[in-house]
Parts: structure tokens; sequence; C-alpha cells
């Protein structure tokens, strides 16, 4: 089995806080992988103030530019949370595999998983076209 190395993390405070109440909630409910998965995440990550934020790391709705590697695919999201997410409108949940790769990463890193089919996903975050932490001195 291939050992992958997770790349180096950073969430807001007000992200953490918010993020880690909706992984505990969810380890209780029908998304227990993806929670956990979460989960997993806020456990590795370096917690920063909202100001303190770079903006090339993606944050709760920052709108993103992505490549899935496994397709080739090139795609322009917004990360939101749970009950925000509208496909047709770009906006994706944070608490679905893809949003839990994009949480804390920031311009050319990448995240793998294991997909619930067994198969190989792999997310490199392009851009982060709006970032909104710094702007606003927090995560709206």
């Amino acid at each position: 089995m291939k050992q992958v190395t997770l790349p180096p993390i950073t969430i807001s405070r007000v992200d953490y806080d918010r993020l880690a109440w909706i992984a505990a909630a969810g380890v209780n409910s029908r998304r227990y992988t993806v929670a956990e998965m979460l989960a997993d995440e806020l456990d590795r990550a370096a917690i920063a103030a909202p100001g303190a934020i770079r903006p090339d790391i993606v944050t709760m709705h920052s709108e993103v530019e992505y490549q899935d590697e496994v397709t080739g695919d090139v795609r322009r999201a917004t990360l939101v949370y749970p009950g925000e997410e509208d496909l047709d409108a770009g906006r994706i949940s944070v608490l679905t595999p893809v949003g839990v790769a994009l949480i804390g990463l920031s311009e050319g890193q990448s995240m793998e998983w294991q997909g619930p089919t067994g198969g190989r996903r792999k997310v490199t975050v392009r851009r982060v076209r709006f970032q909104p932490a710094r702007m606003a001195g927090l995560s709206a």
C-alpha cells in the first residue's frame, strides 16, 4: 500500500471552532466517514488567527480553482458549510470528500485520499480566487 504524505494545512480559529462542532455532530450521522475525515484534518491543522491567514490558503467561503488529478478537470468552487451547498452555483460543502481535501490547503498543494469505492482521488489547488478570512478578519 502506498504511503501518502499529507501536506501541512492552516485553518483559522473561527473556521476550526465551527468545523470541529460539525465534525463531532457528523460522526453520529449518516455522513460518518466524511465527518471522520474532517476530524482527522482538524487534528493535524495549524490554527491561526483569521487576520494571520495568508491569502493563498483555502478557508471557508473561499472561491478556489482546483484540478482533479485523476480526471485532469479544472474546477472552480466556493467551499461552504453543510446546508449552504448548491452544485449548480459551484458551492461545495466542506462535509464532502473534496471539501475536506481542500480546507486549509494553499496554492500548489495537493491532497490525496481513497474514494468510497477504493479508487484514488487527488486534488491540487491552482488558485485561491477569493478568500474572505483576511478581508473580514474572520470567515463569515
